[in-house]
């Protein structure tokens, strides 16, 4: 089994796919304008308390109030409002946390109104980013994640991921965890901690507690709304979170992603710094490793199965609902109980890879194909968990129900990923009547020369459907050549599948598009 992160960075963000065996299971897209992400830490002020919801609105700067509810303000809230207070009206406050007196922990049956007052600056971590018509939800209790450790401030308890089974392990990690961590500071530690020795912990441990220091370094001088510290990349983050051995190239289009990449592998893994390539292919790199077309199969309504079965998902206000389908299959077994039992694990699969690839979050319905051997259905159920063990969202899987249904509930702290899989005649625009292709290579021609004559572009680069392409090079004497005499400048032909037969575009050096000014 191997693993593949391909980044694609555009003009809007950055497209970031993870490949497992050729088969792509996590898809991603960070805007250039998306600021609330979360991990995010802000300093915001308390607009609005409800005492009916026992929450309080705070404004951190969206255009709608974050929401902050009491079981959220986490246990220490008092100690961080102590320490905010402390490091917002004193010049000398330290972010070591040795010599600050801990508050004690509030009570999980309290009020809103014993804790916050309106107008008042509170530290707040993003925990769910805005959906929707809401805005983002929000934690007191802040963290700071690492490649093997969490950092939790205010705290001396630590905790460690439960799954790590071995307790010889747990031990051990205990022990390090204990020796190294500093007064007032919670440790969890993850599971990829298993097996790593103490001066790889102490590394992560030191790079949290840098982070914490320039945050509070930031907070002296802060305004309200303002960001304290932010959350890395989603590229740095996924592989924070999942690089491993079993990782064998990360490719990446972009130098300046390359380099932040590079900076980032060389910190918390420096033997994977050799998987990591700059990619200067000719073609698309998501059309180079098959990406561009899984996107377009894998984001309809209707998934194929590979057996010939196919599910069909829906998605309300409430939940999502998956129906899985025989299809074809129906008349290749022996039997109606092993067509359901064989069409439904390869749809839990299926569903596994889909819940992640979209990343549905909320309350999720899967209508399997009926079974009545209560075996088979124990079977499916542990299919399922099985398959689901790779997700890193957190979930709750119930056995199914006497109706046949599955109901599954998954962690959602960003919004639902949806991919346009139909798309507008790029000939027509969906007029239905296209230019008559005959002129399209005169019209091409004709703003080539004005490019090339008037606006004096040194490099110049003509996107094209294939059979134009293929058009402008036939021949030792193609068209190609007949602009080279003509120009004296060599014009690269570029293929564009996603371009009609009567588009064209023109890129310059720089790979930015040129606006035909005729």
């Amino acid at each position: 089994m191997n693993n593949n992160l391909i980044v694609n960075a555009t003009q809007q963000g950055c497209r970031i796919a993870l490949v497992k065996n050729k088969d792509l299971v996590e898809f991603h897209y960070e805007e250039e304008s998306r600021r609330f992400k979360v991990g995010d830490i802000y300093l915001g002020i308390v607009k609005k308390v409800v005492p009916g919801l026992n929450a309080a609105f705070i404004d951190i700067g969206f255009d709608k109030d974050a929401f902050l509810h009491y079981l959220d303000l986490g246990p220490q809230v008092s100690s961080l409002k102590k320490f905010t207070h402390f490091a917002l009206t004193r010049k000398n406050t330290s972010s070591k946390l040795s010599q600050f007196r801990l508050e004690p922990d509030i009570v999980k049956t309290g009020k809103i109104t014993q804790v916050l007052t309106k107008n008042q600056q509170v530290l707040v971590q993003v925990v769910k980013e805005p959906i929707s018509t809401k805005g983002p939800r929000l934690s007191c209790e802040i963290s700071l994640a690492g490649r093997y450790v969490v950092l939790v401030p205010f705290s001396n308890t630590v905790s460690i991921s439960k799954k790590i089974a071995n307790p010889d392990e747990r031990n051990r990690l205990s022990r390090l965890i204990n020796s190294i961590r500093p007064k007032n500071f919670g440790l969890i530690i993850r599971t990829v901690a298993e097996g790593r020795d103490v001066a790889e912990l102490d590394s992560d441990l030191n790079n949290l507690m840098k982070s914490w220091s320039d945050g509070v370094r930031k907070l002296k001088h802060a305004r309200p709304k303002a960001k304290i510290i932010g959350e890395v990349g989603r590229v740095s983050t996924i592989l924070r979170d999942m690089l491993n051995e079993s990782f064998d190239m990360i490719s990446v289009d972009s130098k300046p992603i390359y380099d932040e990449v590079k900076s980032y592998i060389k910190q918390i893994a420096p033997d994977k710094e050799k998987i990591l390539k700059l990619y200067n292919g000719k073609s698309k790199i998501f059309e180079q490793f098959g990406i561009e077309k899984q996107l377009k199969t894998l984001f309809g309504p209707t998934v194929s199965l590979p057996g010939g079965g196919y599910i069909v998902i829906e998605h309300t206000e409430a939940l999502h609902v998956i129906d899985v389908n025989s299809g074809n299959k129906s008349n290749s077994e022996k039997n109606q109980e092993t067509t359901a039992l064989n069409v439904n694990m390869e749809a839990a699969r299926e569903i596994a890879r889909q819940l992640r690839l979209r990343d549905m979050g909320g309350i999720i319905v899967i209508d399997f194909i009926d079974m009545r051997n209560t075996e088979n259905k124990k079977k499916l159920f542990s299919a399922m968990k099985e398959e689901m063990k790779l997700d890193r969202s957190k979930f709750t899987i119930l056995p199914l129900s006497k109706f046949g249904l599955m109901q599954i509930t998954r962690q959602r702290v960003r919004p639902e990923l949806s991919m346009p899989v139909q798309e507008s005649c790029p000939t027509c625009n969906g007029t239905g009547k296209v230019s008559a292709t005959i002129l399209v290579s005169d019209n091409i021609e004709k703003n080539l020369d004005f490019i090339l004559s008037k606006q004096n572009e040194k490099k110049l680069t003509l996107a094209v459907h294939p059979y134009l392409y293929a058009y402008f090079k036939q021949g030792f004497f193609s068209i190609r050549m007949k602009w080279f005499y003509k120009y004296h400048k060599w014009v690269n032909l570029e293929m564009d599948s996603s371009l009609g037969i009567a588009d064209f575009r023109f890129l310059n050096g720089m790979g930015e598009e040129i606006e035909i000014g005729l």
